[in-house]
């Protein structure tokens, strides 16, 4: 019998890998590669006065390069234009700043290479970074992760876009996160549709589970996410505002930065001791919060594939969701008793809405409110078993083997056949 195949794996991320779901994203990679038997490097971004929370990456196997500190002076660009720690938008940054960013960049990846001599490389976005690590190291097999923020930095940034295109054009394979948004990489990138994997997002099933259920009065509500309008966060509390029967109260995860979270707070704070504001906890809480709540609510604009709504299904909540491409994939395998529907709003640059349509969004995100509410109170526990097959498909093993997949095909197609 051969040994396992095993692998060299560089993982390549811009920000924070402990902050967003791209970072959670990178993190289970990492995990799930060890426990194949492959082996890993990371090269992140990290701020210098935060460590970074890392439960799958050793420090040795690491480099993190340092923003407001002593490898680039700025803060952290993020993907989306306001991160849960401070950041700063690729729009804003200077041509100086931009080749200073490719630059630090060039310099740690070549250096890594070098050291490490991965047999495949594994980015995460379709943006600046992976274009670079493509341009790099031809020789090496590269594929990048959407993650659906790049898809929107795409749009905002035009000044951007021939750059970008120059690397992730001419990527081995790009991995998306639904079918919606496979079509929208081959538009955008000019990736043939060969190129463009549908491999999916997962959830850690070891975290997130089902157990008893407190009693429903008040029914436990609980949004997780980015305090800021593109999240629907804003309308959210504008919503229950308006609902007095059943009792409940929310659960507030998450963080932000700057007016758009001051406003989601001052609301919250309208809504008095009915709301919990929890800030940014590690995931190991966040599934403790889930365990003890009944409805979990997305009320976001734009995303990709929203892992936390099979977190929350994980963890026996009943979900409210905006009919995002990425929840309506998932849809038809859950019972509607179960996930409830909130149209989404027209939308421009992909997640500004239209003012016209809130006052209606607003009215159905409420309807879909007290319906899930009211279920609760007469039945607080679901029946797991229902959505067991549908939520296996979505642990991270399974998104891992989909994609390790990929690595090999990679491989054999670059005739760099993988150690025995």
């Amino acid at each position: 019998m051969n040994p396992p195949r095993h692998l060299k794996i560089l993982h390549v991320l811009g920000q924070r890998p402990d902050a967003t779901g791209s970072g959670i994203y990178l993190q289970a990679m990492m995990r799930e590669a060890v426990a194949s038997g492959h082996e890993n490097y990371m090269i992140a971004g990290i701020q210098s006065n935060r460590a970074a929370e890392l439960d799958a990456v050793l420090p040795e196997h690491s480099r993190l390069v340092h923003f407001d500190g002593k490898d680039l002076p700025f803060r952290i660009p993020g993907m989306t234009d306001i991160m849960p720690y401070p950041s700063v938008r690729f729009a804003d940054l200077s041509a100086a700043e931009l080749e200073m960013y490719e630059t630090v960049f060039a310099r740690v990846l070549r250096e890594t290479v070098a050291a490490f001599q991965p047999d495949i490389i594994h980015s995460h976005h379709l943006w600046l970074l992976s274009s670079l690590v493509r341009r790099l190291f031809p020789a090496i097999p590269v594929l990048a992760s959407c993650h659906g923020t790049d898809l929107r930095q795409f749009q905002n940034c035009p000044h951007l876009r021939a750059k970008v295109r120059s690397g992730c054009g001419r990527l081995d394979a790009a991995l998306a996160l639904s079918g919606a948004q496979k079509t929208d990489i081959i538009k955008h990138y000019g990736l043939p549709p060969e190129k463009v994997v549908v491999s999916g997002a997962g959830y850690n099933d070891t975290l997130f589970r089902a157990g008893p259920k407190p009693e429903p009065r008040p029914v436990q509500l609980v949004y997780a996410g980015k305090f800021i309008q593109a999240k629907g966060l804003p309308w959210l509390l504008k919503a229950l505002q308006a609902i007095t029967t059943p009792e409940w109260h929310l659960h507030l995860v998450g963080g932000g930065s700057g007016p758009q979270k001051a406003e989601c707070l001052r609301l919250a704070e309208a809504l008095g001791d009915r709301v919990a504001v929890h800030g940014q906890v590690p995931q190991a809480r966040l599934a403790a919060i889930f365990r003890q709540s009944h409805v979990f609510v997305l009320a976001s604009f734009f995303e990709g594939l929203p892992l936390v709504v099979l977190e929350a299904l994980a963890s026996g909540c009943r979900v409210v969701a905006t009919d995002l491409p990425g929840v309506r994939e998932i849809a038809p395998d859950i019972p509607a008793a179960l996930l409830a529907l909130v149209r989404t709003p027209r939308l421009r640059n992909l997640d500004q809405p239209y003012p016209e349509d809130l006052p209606a969004f607003e009215r159905d995100m409420r309807r879909a409110l007290e319906h899930q509410m009211t279920t609760v109170s007469q039945q607080p526990q679901i029946d797991g078993a229902i959505i067991t097959d549908t939520l296996a498909a979505f642990t991270w093993r399974g998104i891992f083997a989909r994609i390790e997949q990929v690595y090999f095909d990679l491989m054999r197609a670059q005739d760099h056949p993988p150690r025995f």
